[in-house]
């Protein structure tokens, strides 16, 4: 029978559930602002990790390139707290990458219903 998470899973959500909330309570940086931590992906051997971000107002791309450097200049200060709370012999080295997932589903949303809308349009019309 085979094990339904790995080792590196588990880690992975720990780390996940911990970067949210140092996010929430330790970073003071004005550049960050509103920040969700949507996932964790950590190399097999747990030594880096890409920590996916969205923030809540990103409307603009300057909002979350700011956002983005001001997490990556934090993401030593944050793995030093990540490694306090999480007793680990490797505390991965944090990757902050910006998570186009959101938006992307957003977008494919507004199209889907835009055919709808345009095939109702059509056949109301005929």
């Amino acid at each position: 029978m085979a094990k339904e998470f790995t080792r590196s899973d588990r880690v992975a959500q720990e780390l996940q559930k911990e970067i949210a909330i140092i996010l929430q309570r330790e970073v003071k940086d004005p550049r960050v602002g509103m920040v969700t931590v949507s996932d964790v992906e950590i190399s097999r051997d747990l030594a880096y990790a890409k920590v996916f971000v969205t923030f809540l107002f990103d409307e603009d791309d300057s909002v979350v390139e700011r956002g983005l450097e001001g997490l990556n200049k934090a993401s030593g200060y944050i793995r030093n707290l990540v490694g306090k709370a999480m007793r680990l012999r490797i505390v991965p080295e944090l990757r902050f990458v910006y998570d186009q997932s959101l938006v992307e589903g957003m977008r494919m949303s507004n199209l889907v219903t835009d055919v709808v809308r345009k095939d109702k349009q059509k056949h109301s019309e005929e």
